[in-house]
């Protein structure tokens, strides 16, 4: 692996992370699952204001999910980036549910929030991951 496999990742990330969070503001408009406020979990655990939940968030994906993408997960399975993506999302998903979670007070993978936030939060993820992957094949083509 060389730099540019690290740039690639964490510009594969940026873009995940841009489409994760219009998907966001769109449940957010619709008021579906209002109590799974990720950027409010974020800003609350920090004690932040929203502006920089958004900042973390978007760190997250683009430098923490691109980079570990680029280090690990693209080596999975040569020439499938979508699925080593999907492996990366579920393994954040998995990460997030029993860490996260709970210090956000929201219980293991989010059940104090309802039974559909384990499932919605896995799709976003897995979503995330696939979308990541993909795009870092396009860009290392």
């Amino acid at each position: 692996m060389d730099m540019s496999d690290l740039w690639i990742g964490m510009a594969a990330g940026l873009a995940a992370t841009v489409v994760l969070s219009a998907l966001m503001l769109m449940k957010e408009a619709m008021k579906i699952m209002p109590q799974m406020d990720l950027i409010g979990m974020i800003s609350g655990m920090m004690k932040m204001n929203r502006a920089m939940g958004w900042v973390v968030h978007f760190i997250v994906g683009t430098v923490l999910y691109g980079g570990a993408y680029a280090l690990v997960f693209a080596r999975l399975w040569p020439d499938v980036h979508w699925l080593n993506g999907i492996a990366l999302g579920i393994f954040g998903w998995l990460l997030a549910s029993v860490a996260l979670m709970p210090m956000a007070d929201k219980g293991v993978f989010g059940v104090k929030m309802g039974g559909m936030a384990p499932v919605m939060s896995f799709v976003m993820h897995v979503l995330f991951g696939a979308l990541l992957g993909w795009v870092y094949g396009m860009l290392s083509a």
